[in-house]
C-alpha cells in the first residue's frame, strides 16, 4: 500500500510512536521522473535559433531570385467630378470671383467630368494640377452658396409673460427692411420675440401673422439694410438634387451652421401633433440633418437660393433625423404675402371629405387613381355640381391621384379663387367650375 493513502495518526498517539528517527547524513537521490527544466529551455532556444536561421536562409534566397522586384500594379481609368470656376453676384470688373487658389469660397461652381487615369508613381489619385482634392469635396458647390445666405439666417427668441424664454427657432430675412418668416410652432404662444442676427445684434420682433395650416409666420423688426435671402424655384428640382439646411441648432453661440444632404422626395405627409391631427402636406423631404433649433431656417438649392422653410424632422429626439422635412418655397411664398398683407391666408376650402380611390386591374392589382369624395353641406364642390361618388382625377389641370396630394394642391388657392375640377363619374369625365370657399381654420383665427 502507498504510504499517501494512510489516514494520519491522532496527535495524542504522537508519544507512543518513540522517538523520531535521526535525519540521514546525505539527502535521497532524485528520482529518475522529475523534469529536467534546464535540458528542455536549452532545446528550445537551440530549436529557435535554428528556425530563424533557415527563415533568413530562405528570404534571402527569394530576394536574389527577384521574386520581391515584381509588384502588381493596377491602373484603372475613373471618372473624377472636378468644380470649375464660373464668376457671378460681381459687382464690379475689378472684383476677383475666389478659386481654389484663393482664400475663401465664391459662388459659382458648376460641375465638370474628366477621365482621369491613376499614376502610381505620382503618390495622388485624382488630384488636378493645382494638388485641389476634388473628389473629397462634392457637397462644395451647395456649401459655397450655403455660405452666401448665412447672413439671412437669424436665431429667433421666444419669450413667456415673465420673460423666461420658452423656445427658439430659426428665421429667414426676406426683405432689407425687416421682414423674417420662420415656423408658427417657433413663436406659438409667446408674449414677445427678439431676432438675433449672425453679427449677434438683438432686435424686439413683432407678429405680422401666422398660418398653423403650412406652420408659417411672419415677423417684423425696426432695422434697415438687412440681407434678404434670394427666392429659388421649385421647377426643374429633382430628388437627388444637393441642398444645404441653415439653422440655429440647440442656439449655439456664433451664429448659424449649415448641413448638406440631397432632395429625398416631394409632396411628403406629416402629421405635426397626434394629438390634434395637425397634418402638414407638400413638404420637401431630405437627408440634411435638421437639428432642434433650426426649425424655420432654410433649406438651399446648390445656388445658395431659397426653396423651402425647414420645419420638422424624424429621428432620434434632439439630436436630428435623417428625415428632414421642409414647406416648399412656391407654398411659403405665398403665404408670406398673404400674411404680410392680412395677417392671415385665407385657405381655399372645397368642402368635401375624401379617401384615395384604388382602382383594381384584371390581375387584382390596384393603383391610386383619385380621390372619392363626400359632398358635405355648404360644399362649394357641391354647388358646382359635384356628387357623392365622384372621383377627382385633376385639379387645374394638374393630375390628382390622392388625398394627401389634393390637400397639397389645395394650399396654392385662396377662397374666393376659381378652378376647374375634373371627376370621374361613372367611368365618365366631368370638368366642373368651383369657387372655392373658406377654410374652417380660418374662420376661426381671430379677426
Amino acid at each position: 500500500m502507498d504510504t499517501a493513502d494512510q489516514p494520519s495518526p491522532p496527535a495524542g498517539d504522537a508519544a507512543a510512536a518513540g522517538p523520531a528517527p535521526e535525519p540521514p547524513d546525505h539527502p535521497p537521490a532524485p528520482k529518475a521522473d522529475r523534469p529536467r527544466w534546464g535540458a528542455y529551455a536549452a532545446i528550445a532556444v537551440g530549436s529557435a535559433l535554428l528556425g530563424a536561421s533557415l527563415a533568413a536562409a530562405g528570404v534571402s534566397l527569394l530576394w536574389t531570385s527577384g521574386v520581391f522586384d515584381r509588384e502588381q500594379v493596377r491602373v484603372e481609368v475613373v471618372e473624377v467630378p472636378r468644380y470649375v470656376e464660373v464668376p457671378r453676384y460681381v459687382d464690379s470688373p475689378s472684383q476677383e470671383a475666389y478659386g481654389p487658389d484663393k482664400d475663401a469660397w465664391e459662388s459659382g461652381w458648376a460641375w465638370e467630368s474628366e477621365d482621369k487615369t491613376l499614376d502610381p508613381s505620382s503618390g495622388v489619385s485624382g488630384a488636378d494640377d493645382s494638388g485641389f482634392w476634388d473628389a473629397e469635396f462634392p457637397e462644395a458647390p451647395a456649401a459655397a452658396g450655403a455660405v452666401q445666405a448665412i447672413p439671412s439666417v437669424v436665431a429667433v427668441e421666444s419669450y413667456g409673460a415673465g420673460g423666461d424664454p420658452v423656445g427658439s427657432g430659426s428665421g429667414v430675412i426676406i426683405s432689407s427692411d425687416g421682414y423674417i418668416v420662420t415656423n408658427e410652432h417657433v413663436v406659438e404662444g409667446a408674449d414677445s420675440i427678439k431676432v438675433v442676427t449672425v453679427e449677434g445684434v438683438r432686435y424686439p420682433a413683432e407678429l405680422s401673422g401666422a398660418d398653423p395650416l403650412m406652420d408659417i409666420a411672419v415677423l417684423e423688426v425696426e432695422a434697415d439694410g438687412l440681407a434678404p435671402i434670394e427666392f429659388g424655384d421649385m421647377e426643374g428640382l429633382e430628388v437627388g438634387d444637393p441642398v444645404v439646411a441653415v439653422g440655429n441648432p440647440f442656439s449655439l453661440l456664433g451664429g448659424p451652421s449649415f448641413t448638406a444632404g440631397v432632395i429625398s422626395a416631394f409632396d411628403r405627409t406629416l402629421t405635426a401633433d397626434y394629438l390634434t391631427g395637425e397634418t402638414l402636406y407638400g413638404l420637401l423631404q431630405t437627408d440634411a440633418p435638421i437639428a432642434s433649433g433650426s426649425s424655420g431656417g432654410a433649406l438651399l438649392d446648390r445656388a445658395g437660393r431659397l426653396i423651402g422653410i425647414t420645419t420638422a424632422a424624424v429621428g432620434l429626439y434632439g439630436a436630428g433625423g435623417s428625415l428632414g422635412f421642409a414647406v416648399p418655397v412656391d407654398l411659403a411664398a405665398g403665404a408670406v404675402e398673404d400674411l404680410i398683407a392680412d395677417g392671415q391666408v385665407r385657405h381655399a376650402f372645397l368642402g368635401i371629405q375624401g379617401n384615395t380611390y384604388l382602382d383594381e386591374n384584371a390581375e387584382g392589382v390596384e393603383s391610386p387613381a383619385g380621390v372619392e369624395v363626400q359632398v358635405l353641406e355648404d360644399s362649394a364642390l357641391g354647388e358646382a355640381g359635384g356628387r357623392d361618388g365622384d372621383v377627382i382625377t385633376a385639379l387645374g389641370g394638374e393630375p390628382v391621384k390622392t388625398m394627401p396630394v389634393l390637400v397639397a394642391r389645395l394650399r396654392s388657392y385662396r377662397a374666393g379663387d376659381a378652378a376647374t375640377i375634373t371627376v370621374d363619374r361613372g367611368g365618365a369625365a366631368v370638368d366642373l367650375e368651383v369657387t372655392f370657399g373658406v377654410h374652417p381654420s380660418v374662420e376661426a383665427q381671430p379677426s
